[in-house]
């Protein structure tokens, strides 16, 4: 059974809270239990809220340093850069979002080794 959460505030808050202590496995799932109702609703926050979850099980990946680790990164960062476009001001917890993409963005820049091409130029 899904887990649901109406308070996109709360969820918001407690996601930042938690890529702080550096547990993003639970920044995923608090937050996702906020994003079942915005996607069963069809609400216009849910990809931002979808690309936020999925920024926050890349560094999941990264901690645990899964076999393939760069490879499932970059792959499932893909969505968080998909939709990060849409944290645009004047959307309900513009705030909020803007920084949690924001903490997002510094965890790509502190694991830039996953992140940086590995094309060589000449």
């Amino acid at each position: 059974m899904l887990k649901m959460n109406e308070d996109l505030e709360g969820a918001l808050k407690e996601y930042l809270k938690l890529l702080d202590e550096e547990e993003y496995f639970e920044a995923h799932e608090v937050l996702e239990e906020a994003w079942h109702p915005l996607r069963l609703g069809k609400h216009p926050l849910a990809n931002l809220a979808k690309c936020l979850i999925n920024g926050a099980i890349t560094f999941e990946h990264i901690k645990r340093n899964r076999k393939d680790v760069k490879k499932k990164a970059q792959t499932v960062i893909a969505s968080f850069e998909r939709h990060k476009h849409m944290c645009v001001e004047g959307i309900a917890h513009y705030e909020l979002f803007s920084t949690a993409c924001a903490k997002v963005e510094a965890l790509k820049i502190q694991h830039q080794d996953i992140f940086v091409s590995t094309v060589k130029r000449d």
